[in-house]
């Protein structure tokens, strides 16, 4: 089961300010990685894990999906999503995904994006999301990097007494487990899984990995937002492109 704080009014307002931010690291860097890793998508069914306010789904539409299905377990979210980025060829669910067999649908491609991390059996999610896709369908998703998620005290740079970063304090990376991370004015509550245990899971449903990334910016992505230098130092996102033979 997932934790729904996107229907904490408090919560909900400081994401979607967030996000409406035009050089936020969902715009600059993980959406562009997570879209080069889809396979194509022309008359293809999509399902968006985690879809949030329908920004995913308006985009596989744009790149020619033929119909999309979004699941959420916020509603705050799904009323978004449809007051947003309504079309006649999407259809938008609140629920959980853990729970995507109830739809009885089949799908080409499953895509996900920063959700996961929020799923505490992702063996279970990876059995799932395999079990309903048509064979050759792709599992494309991103996810908060272990790196990010290990440290059990959240995942905070040090910095000297100028403001000059001096390290990332990696710990506890061997440890999977729960975690608790103030953001947002909230707590929030994530599962820290690491590489080997995230790959393991996909190979042990049955899944081909096709592609990794740990996307860095490019010199203009830094100019729009300076803080993005320390992506070279430690990837904020794991995305993966898995594959049902």
């Amino acid at each position: 089961m997932q934790e729904n704080l996107y229907d904490d009014q408090v919560f909900f307002k400081n994401y979607m300010e967030l996000r409406e931010n035009p050089v936020s690291y969902n715009t600059l860097l993980e959406q562009p990685a997570l879209q080069a890793m889809l396979p194509p998508l022309a008359g293809k069914h999509v399902l968006d894990l985690g879809c949030g306010f329908g920004e995913g789904c308006a985009g596989y539409l744009r790149l020619g999906a033929a119909h999309v299905t979004g699941v959420d377990l916020s509603q705050n979210m799904i009323n978004e999503a449809k007051k947003r980025n309504a079309n006649e060829r999407t259809a938008y669910f609140c629920m959980d995904m853990t729970q995507i067999a109830s739809l009885g649908e089949n799908y080409d491609v499953v895509a996900s994006s920063l959700a996961v991390h929020y799923i505490e059996d992702f063996d279970a999610l990876a059995r799932s999301v395999y079990a309903i896709l048509k064979k050759g369908g792709s599992f494309v998703f991103s996810q908060e990097h272990p790196l990010t998620t290990a440290p059990k005290e959240g995942p905070n740079w040090v910095y000297d007494e100028e403001t000059h970063k001096r390290f990332y304090p990696l710990s506890s990376y061997s440890c999977p487990g729960p975690r608790t991370e103030e953001w947002l004015e909230c707590s929030v509550h994530k599962y820290h899984r690491t590489f080997s245990q995230v790959l393991n899971a996909l190979l042990g449903a049955g899944f081909v990995i096709r592609e990794l990334r740990e996307p860095v910016p490019d010199e203009q992505t830094v100019q729009k937002n300076p803080r993005m230098v320390k992506e070279y130092d430690k990837p904020s996102f794991l995305l993966i492109a898995a594959q049902k033979p």
